[in-house]
Parts: C-alpha cells; structure tokens; sequence
C-alpha cells in the first residue's frame, strides 16, 4: 500500500500564478465576482489552437546533420501536441465548469463566508458524514457540476487536460477589489492522481500535499500524519478546497478505485458531496477500466458525472481526424530522404497503431531511429512493420485485438477497449472543425509568433527534463526562455538558443541558491545575537542575566524611570 509521508515528493501539475487583474464579463451572471473576473476572458477557438498546439521544429538543416546527433533532434516529436475536435468539446465543459462553480461561492457575498463557517463547524465536531453536510448545508445553493473523461490509454487524455488546465492561471492573488481591501488567495485548478490503492486517506494526503507544494503551506505535516482519522482529513481537505475557492479538483486515473476494496463507494460520495453539496466542481478522468465503476449498481457515480461522459475513443482510419493527424505528424521527418505518405505507409502505419496517439507517436519515432541505425534515410512499410514488431513487442497482443475487432480479446485489455454505444458524436460538426483547423494551420504555420511561441514550448520541455535546475519552477524557466527567444530571430539555430537558454537559467539557479544561503546566514546570526546568545554569555561569565541584559541596553534603569517619572 502506497503511503504519502510528510517528506515525499509527490508530482503534480503546476502553473502560472498571477495577481487579479479584474476583465469586464460579457455574461451578466459572471458580474460582480472577483473569482470569475479575475479569469482569462473565454477562450475562443482560435485562442485554443493557439495555446493548445505544440509543434516541434524540424529545420531542413537538421536532416543533414551527423546521425548521431539526429538520434537526439527526431525525440522532438515527443512534444507534439495539435488541437482536435474532442479538445474543443473538453475545453468547452472545462470553461463552464469553473465559471458556474464559482456563481455560488462569490466571495464577496455572505453565502460564501456562511459555506466556510458551517464546514469549518464540522470540522472541528471532527464528524465526517455526507448527510450530515448535505443537511447542514441544504439552505446554500450549489452551482457546481462533475464530468468524466473515460478513454483508451494513450489516447491523450493526460496531455489534453493538462494542455487546457495551463491555460488558466493556476493561483491568482486577491489584494484589492473595487476600491475595497479584498486579500484571498485563489486556486483556480488542482490537479492530483487517484491513488493505485483506491485509498481515500492516500488521496487526502496527496491533496495536502499538493496545496504545501503551491502555497508553501505545512498541511501535510498539520493534517496528514500517519494515525490520522480518514474522516477527519475528509474534512480538512473539504473545508481548504472552500477556503482557497478552489475552481475545479482534477482527479486522473480514476479506475484505480476498483483496487479499492472497501473505499469506491465512499470515495464517489466524497466527490459527489463536493460538487453538489460544497460546491466544488470534479473532473474523473480514467481508462475504459472506469466504465465499471460508473456502470455499477452505485447510484452515486452517475451523479459524479452530472455533465455526463466525455468518451474518448481511438480515431479511425478513415476519418478527418486521423488523416490531418498523420498528416501533421508526418512534417516532423529528420531524415535525408523524405518518404511522401503514400497509401501502403498510411495503410501500414494505421494497421501498427490502430489510431492511438500515444502510439502513432512513438512508432513514427522508433521508425526514424531504426532507418538511421540501419542507414536506410527514409521511413518505408517494411521499416514501420520491423519497428512495430520488435520495438513494439510489448502491446502487440492488444494491437492485434483491435486490429481483428476480436471483442472477446480486446475485453482482456481493459485499459484499451471502450463500448462504442456510448460515443455520441456531432460527426457533421467534427467534420467542418478538422476543415477550419487545417486552414488554420497551414495560414499559421510560418508566422513570426507561431515560430516564437513553439520555440519556448520546446525550450521549456526541454530544460524541464534536463533535471539541473532545482531552485526554478516552469513558470520562471518559460520567463527565461521567452525573454531569450524574443531577442533572437525565429530562424536562428535552435541548439544556440537553447545554448543561451541553459546558460541563464543556470545562473538564475546558481543566484537562487546563493540568496537562500545569505538568508539562512542572515536568520542564524539573528538568532545568535538574540536574548539566548546574551544570556549564554552571562553563564560563561559567570554574571546574572539581569546584569547583562541591561548593559546590553535590553532592561531599562529603574532608577533612572522612577526619576523621570511625572
């Protein structure tokens, strides 16, 4: 069983944090709430292709460079990130969850402080109770909605909400609102992953620890030690999320409730309560392996989804979908002779992926690697079937599955099968969106900003990886990235800038560092020169305290007083 202790480095998704910066709301209901103004205005499509899209630059130079540094250049790929229909679909659901979670828990109304002060009642009751909250709380609104996102693994479900998700600023910093002293701190997104276990007491602790590691905050350690109460720490994380007006709690990876042995039910009433009850919008995000837990005889699991199922399934061969994917795809080459896609490879390549992105992904680069190492300079069906066969040897049975709709089989790996009755899909409206999306890009694709835009989004992947910079977060190394690409032309070398890049993020961390030893040099002298340093200094002279503490200037002369006294 996995256990969160006080000192373990859980990873979890971090983003920007900002101070408010209150926008003129085009729907009235959004009025008048700080939470809500101080989002970014809705995005429009446009603004998703934009933020959305990762694409990795492949420089015609680059195809003729050494293959030994080409091994390293065709990894790009990896961040390859295109908008397509069901992002837009998510992103939609995602936009209003937030918004309308926040219509009954405006800050400045009564109602909010009224939310906090009957849970923090209960908290310190120490009485966890789903009916007991529901109870307390059935005079207060809720505006809040749940979704779930169920989809094949490696489909991208991770990466789009993610992708989304950073599109907000993850904490914003209240000061000051219409005129009024308003200091809250907000989190606008938390993002955590269901624990293998199913445990809720993990979760909690995961939670705790997520918040210490934005805030600086120590409730972990406060709330999260190893004889805690499950329900008392249910408590605590219900009574933060209200207090920090938290947007919406993402859970990923929710189909390791089923290795929960008696927590499942319990842990979807907990989610169910805060978002219908606490007002806490929920987004579940799991493999085809959750269907189980929403089709079960729980009643509370359909409520844990009140905005319904996203369900994600893999792209077809024939669809637009797939086609503009490859296609794009296909443009990150880095090898001397570039192959067109003709029909046999995109036969090959759909039939060795089955339109899995994850997959198609990773096949387009094992495929690249191995033409390099048998110097063959182009991608051919027969390089596609040995790469997939030998490289790919490990999901071949389930590829195999799907490749012959053998149902029975495909059931034996839950985590890629998904029941094709509950896809429900606008297909005329896919259809015109992959169009729009294709013009899009091919007017975007040489722009200055697009250029500069998908040079830092490499700059910072690339950096992050690298591991060296422990003192810099995401948000300080994009800053770096972005003020070294904006200095340089979009068609300069990208090795030198990412160079230059390395080179000042490593003294900003080497500054970093510095400055947390001058601190810590600052506090131990302070600390030496206290009342505790002069008092050490009586003993070893052998001297009252009393006496030292007032040559020192610290105890004033009572004589001196009672004379100047009036």
């Amino acid at each position: 069983m996995r256990i969160v202790k006080n000192n373990e480095n859980i990873i979890i998704l971090k983003g920007d944090t900002e101070k408010a910066n209150y926008k003129t709301q085009s729907i009235v209901e959004y009025s008048n709430n700080p939470f809500i103004e101080s989002l970014p205005d809705i995005f429009s499509e446009d603004d998703v292709i934009d933020r959305f899209s990762v694409t990795p630059r492949i420089e015609e130079e680059d195809k003729n460079r050494e293959a030994n540094l080409r091994y390293h250049i065709i990894k790009r790929a990896k961040n390859f990130v295109q908008p397509l229909p069901v992002h837009f679909k998510v992103e939609r659901r995602l936009s209003t969850l937030i918004r309308r979670g926040y219509l009954a828990r405006n800050p400045i109304d009564k109602s909010y402080l009224q939310r906090i002060r009957i849970l923090n009642e209960i908290r310190d009751e120490g009485v966890y109770d789903n009916a007991l909250i529901e109870g307390r709380m059935s005079n207060i609104r809720s505006t809040a909605d749940s979704m779930a996102i169920i989809g094949i693994s490696g489909i991208g479900k991770t990466t789009a909400i993610e992708r989304l998700l950073l599109m907000y600023p993850q904490i914003i910093k209240h000061e000051e609102y219409k005129d009024e002293n308003f200091s809250r701190t907000q989190v606008v997104w938390l993002k955590v992953d269901c624990p293998y276990d199913g445990s809720l007491s993990t979760l909690c602790k995961s939670f705790f620890k997520a918040i210490d590691d934005l805030l600086g905050t120590r409730y972990l350690e406060k709330f999260g030690y190893a004889n805690r109460v499950t329900s008392t720490m249910m408590l605590h994380m219900t009574s933060l999320a209200s207090i920090y007006g938290i947007g919406v709690l993402v859970i990923d990876e929710i189909q390791h409730l089923l290795n929960a042995k008696n927590d499942m039910e319990e842990m979807l009433n907990f989610f169910v309560t805060l978002s219908n009850t606490v007002g806490i919008p929920t987004v579940l995000i799991g493999t085809s392996k959750a269907q189980k837990i929403f089709k079960g005889n729980f009643r509370q699991a359909r409520r844990a989804a009140s905005e319904g199922a996203v369900m994600w399934d893999r792209m077809c061969k024939e669809s637009d979908k797939w086609n503009f994917f490859l296609e794009t795809l296909w443009d990150f080459q880095c090898l001397k002779e570039n192959m067109a896609l003709t029909d046999p490879i995109r036969n090959a390549f759909y039939d060795e992926c089955q339109g899995i992105t994850a997959v198609a992904v990773n096949l387009f680069i094992l495929a690249q690697e191995r033409a390099l190492s048998e110097e063959k300079e182009k991608i051919t069906v027969e390089i596609l079937r040995d790469t997939a066969k030998e490289d790919l040897h490990m999901i071949q049975p389930m590829i195999k599955a799907l490749r012959n709709n053998n149902m029975v089989e495909v059931m034996k790996y839950e985590d890629i099968s998904i029941n094709l009755d509950d896809i429900s899909v606008n297909y005329k409206r896919d259809i015109e969106l992959v169009g729009r999306l294709e013009d899009v890009f091919k007017e975007r694709k040489n722009t200055i900003e697009l250029k500069r835009r998908n040079i830092v989004e490499n700059l910072v992947m690339d950096l992050s990886s690298i591991g060296i910079f422990d003192k810099l977060n995401n948000t300080e190394i994009k800053k770096i990235a972005e003020k070294i690409a904006g200095k340089l032309p979009v068609d300069e070398d990208y090795n030198l800038i990412k160079t230059m890049t390395i080179k000042s993020a490593m003294e900003l961390n080497e500054k970093k560092k510095i400055d947390k030893n001058i601190k810590e040099s600052k506090e131990d002298k302070k600390q030496n020169d206290g009342l505790l340093a002069l008092y050490e200094i009586a003993t070893k002279n052998k001297e009252h305290p009393y006496e030292v503490l007032k040559r020192k200037g610290h105890i004033k002369n009572p004589v001196d007083e009672f004379l100047m006294a009036k």
